[in-house]
């Protein structure tokens, strides 16, 4: 591939994953929405579904967010009843945030999600699989070449 071809918009791995990000996060709205939350909300909730429990810090750390933006949208949930937050009694630093009832509630609601958007991506559970493997690869290098 010559300079000129490395210069074309179609050619950037930056924008291809940058689109189908959008259009991902496009697929979710619907379903997200009658669920009341947000998608940063819904990767939340993943986390916590997953561990009833997390740190703040440790949510930041898993979702690749920084504080500044995690907190304000913590308390948005919290507001919503879906999530506690708790200062550590050991450390005040440290805010636990914990899974409510109401946020277990959405669990169900939303276990379907992932099955039918795998449906109408017209990829096999397989091909999807494989890609996140590849995704996974590109992110850790690039990681640790920015640090």
């Amino acid at each position: 591939m010559s300079t000129n071809e490395l210069l074309k918009l179609e050619n950037q791995l930056c924008f291809s994953l940058y689109a189908s990000s959008r259009a991902i996060t496009r697929m979710y709205r619907p379903f997200l929405e009658g669920l009341g939350i947000t998608y940063p909300q819904y990767l939340v909730l993943l986390v916590l579904w997953e561990q009833k429990e997390s740190t703040v810090k440790e949510l930041s750390e898993k979702l690749d967010l920084d504080s500044g933006t995690l907190t304000p949208m913590l308390k948005r949930m919290e507001a919503q009843q879906l999530i506690e937050r708790k200062r550590s009694t050991e450390d005040e630093r440290v805010v636990n945030i914990v899974i409510t009832e109401a946020g277990l509630t959405l669990y169900e609601k939303a276990f379907c999600i992932p099955q039918t958007l795998l449906a109408s991506s017209g990829l096999s559970l397989e091909e999807i699989h494989n890609f996140n493997i590849q995704l996974k690869r590109i992110i850790s290098s690039v990681n640790a070449s920015t640090k």
